[in-house]
């Protein structure tokens, strides 16, 4: 046995010492502090210090101060201590998130993992070798998400760009995106009836601004508010929408060329002229003050998603006596659409070109556990803490408390297996007159969301680097024309408008895109069916 000098004696206790105040230092409570009361550090899961990725996600602004952040709370810390890997989640703004991702891949420090709702900057991303295919690898790496994609075979045509697999993907929840929201409390008081037409839906909306439904005295109502924009007015009364293509007389056109465009920006002029919608809207981008003048009382008719729990809760707050009612798509002479409808994928996780095998392999793990065992907490909390099982689906115990704790953490689940119908609603709510009476609106909403068929003439865009280069450049310009026509008196008609719009299309390359887009939809109709 070798000697040891009392120096290196004392040495080694104190660096011995050091470790167990250390490993005391980095416990911050114990195990029932954490979801699941897991204390696992990282090392523990495996047999030494676990691989580390990097994921994007959307800052909404939505993590309360004593919860943390969007990088580090109680539900990251979850996920560190329970999934295979070491996850760095990158916030980027949600309103600004593809400029704010394209600048970090223009820097070389893109996280590995990249998503969005939108198949579009995908298709980007890949054109730009900015992503890499992944078919192998989840064909290689993949157990439960692999299983996955064979139970759901339609998400494949979804999850391939340029004939190769570039995403994961999973289905949604609902198809149901867009719903719209009007003040039932309103109608009684002002004797007036739901609107079914575009028509009707001006004259409520004018009678909502002249007859001062909350009673305040004021001429301080702003009827419409809209958490969108303009997109769920385009897409549910006038079938155009901004990134859309439709097929007319056989050919392809792009959303915002199409001779209905002129209707919808004639419309919301009108809106915006009569101040029936707020005059701040089109800056409006992180939809802070749609919200605000809806949950105090200013707004009576709501354009926005489908499922406004948490609004609807602040405005009760408010107004004990509000009553908001979903309200079904109206109809224009072109007929009646249904509110906007999703494809079947939502969210679409690319991995950034930059990855090595180790990573790419420690993602797809990352994935197969998220899918099997890490979604429904970060989804629903914590069984008998945020949520009970009743009658086979989970019922929050304290609607505040999952607002506060949980509700911000839902897209760290980048995959999950979860399908939401109307009836079970109330069973999930909380049993407290509020959470029960939004419930039941809320199936309703769901059903009337999905009550009237989207019009979606081919199942997803075309992808080719020609448009993708066309749309990155052609939309704010486009933005700033049709704000011009909206918001600028009688400097811009509509028909002006939808004009300078298609000379933009046309001077960026429009002509050759849609060509090629005309070509693409020949080759590929009998798929986008």
């Amino acid at each position: 046995m070798k000697y040891v000098g009392k120096s290196t004696f004392a040495l080694v206790m104190a660096m011995l010492l050091s470790m167990l105040l250390l490993s005391a230092c980095g416990s911050t409570g114990t195990a029932g502090d954490e979801p699941g009361g897991s204390a696992a550090t990282p090392e523990q899961a495996g047999d030494g210090p676990k691989q580390e990725i990097s994921i994007s996600m959307f800052d909404r602004g939505k993590v309360p101060t004593e919860e943390g952040t969007y990088e580090n709370n109680r539900w990251t810390k979850w996920i560190n201590e329970n999934s295979p890997v070491t996850v760095n989640w990158v916030p980027v703004t949600r309103s600004q998130a593809q400029a704010k991702l394209n600048a970090l891949i223009a820097a070389g420090e893109a996280p590995d993992l990249i998503w969005e709702y939108d198949r579009n900057y995908i298709s980007q991303l890949a054109n730009q070798g900015a992503i890499q295919p992944i078919g192998d690898y989840i064909e290689k790496y993949s157990t439960t998400y692999k299983a996955y994609l064979e139970k759901h075979p339609e998400l494949e045509p979804y999850l391939k760009f340029n004939g190769e697999v570039y995403a994961v993907s999973f289905v949604r929840e609902t198809l149901a995106n867009h719903g719209m929201w009007i003040r039932q409390d309103w109608l009684d008081k002002l004797g007036l009836k739901a609107p079914t037409t575009v028509e009707e839906l001006i004259d409520v909306a004018r009678k909502f601004k002249e007859g001062d439904p909350d009673g305040n005295g004021q001429a301080d109502t702003v009827p419409i508010a809209m958490s969108n924009s303009a997109n769920a007015i385009d897409q549910a009364l006038f079938f155009t929408s901004e990134n859309q293509w439709y097929i007319e007389d056989g050919k392809m056109q792009f959303g915002r060329i199409v001779d209905r465009h002129a209707d919808t920006l004639a419309f919301q002029k009108q809106l915006f002229d009569e101040g029936l919608i707020d005059r701040e809207y089109i800056t409006d981008t992180n939809f802070q003050r749609s919200a605000q003048l809806l949950t105090t009382g200013k707004a009576g008719i709501y354009f926005g998603n489908w499922d406004i729990e948490e609004l609807n809760g602040n405005l009760v707050k408010n107004d004990p006596n509000a009553k908001l009612v979903p309200l079904e798509s109206v109809s224009s002479k072109y007929g009646k659409d249904g509110l906007y409808q999703e494809a079947p994928p939502s969210i679409f996780t690319a991995f950034n070109s930059q990855m090595k095998e180790e990573e790419i392999k420690a993602s797809i793990e990352f994935i197969d556990w998220m899918l099997e065992d890490g979604w429904v907490p970060v989804r629903y909390g914590e069984e008998n803490v945020h949520y009970t099982m009743v009658d086979g689906v989970r019922q929050k115990t304290d609607p505040e408390k999952f607002q506060k704790e949980v509700a911000y953490a839902s897209e760290y689940a980048i995959v999950m297996d979860n399908v939401l119908k109307p009836e079970m609603f109330p069973a999930m709510a909380a049993k407290d007159e509020v959470s029960q009476s939004y419930a039941k609106e809320k199936g309703k909403s769901l059903e009337i969301a999905m009550k009237n068929k989207y019009r979606r003439d081919i199942a997803y865009n075309p992808d080719f680097p020609e448009l993708s280069q066309l749309i990155a450049t052609f939309s704010p310009i486009a933005q700033q024309i049709e704000a011009k026509v909206i918001t600028g008196g009688g400097s811009m008609s509509p028909a002006d408008g939808l004009n300078e719009l298609r000379k933009e299309w046309k001077r960026l390359g429009g002509e050759n895109v849609d060509k090629l887009a005309q070509e693409w939809y020949e080759a590929n109709k009998d798929n986008l069916k």
